[in-house]
């Protein structure tokens, strides 16, 4: 299975990154963003890439994979409705209509949150519901996974100070977290194993919340 990864610095990614690259059944990724992921492996292959709003000058090296797992993500703290929709909305919709184009039918994964509504009163649940109703309207096999409290393993951290220092004070208390949230809790060694086996045989519905992410 060929999958390309956007957004494999980030946190999320650089756990979907490792499980790929553990993985067996995965041949090879191909990482495309803004900065190098820092990582060296023989199925790995990177395109440095600025204007993720034009993927025109690289669309040839897309063709091909069987899978695309969309990592890339900012938080909304601070941030205008504008500019969140330009990264979380603008960027997901250029790869996923370039990839419908020109791979139809392969399988699109999308990193979404819990909460996520075009109804809410938060700003980000409504881009991020308008991102995944444009998604799934593609010839595209979809998949929106909304995560809740992601715990970051084997090493990968959030690229956020105030993120790292939070989950430096929860790591100890994860196995308590798992207890008492259950089906709210996930890891990023969940969602990258979680994400491979939606492209080998999909799932049963297109949004999965924590509890079918952990399942799968």
């Amino acid at each position: 299975m060929r999958v390309i990864l956007f957004g494999a610095t980030g946190m999320v990614g650089r756990g979907v990154l490792r499980e790929c690259l553990l993985d067996g059944r995965v041949t090879s990724v191909l990482a495309v963003g803004r900065a190098p992921t820092g990582v060296t492996h023989g199925k790995l292959r990177e395109i440095r890439h600025d204007d993720l709003l034009d993927l025109s000058a690289i669309e040839g090296e897309l063709g091909g994979h069987d899978a695309c797992f969309f990592c890339l993500g900012v938080s909304s703290a601070g941030m205008r409705e504008e500019d969140y929709r330009r990264v979380t909305y603008d960027f997901t919709l250029s790869a996923g209509e370039t990839l419908a184009r020109i791979s139809p039918g392969s399988t699109f994964v999308y990193v979404s949150g819990a909460g996520t509504d075009v109804r809410s009163r938060a700003m980000w649940a409504r881009v991020k519901g308008r991102t995944e109703e444009a998604l799934l309207a593609l010839p595209l096999r979809a998949y929106m996974f909304r995560p809740g409290y992601i715990q970051p393993m084997h090493g990968v951290t959030s690229r956020t100070r105030l993120y790292r220092v939070a989950y430096m004070v929860t790591r100890p208390l994860y196995p308590v977290l798992r207890r008492v949230f259950g089906a709210g809790v996930t890891t990023t060694e969940q969602i990258g194993r979680a994400m491979i086996e939606v492209a080998r045989q999909g799932a049963p519905q297109r949004i999965l919340g924590p509890a079918e992410i952990n399942a799968l």
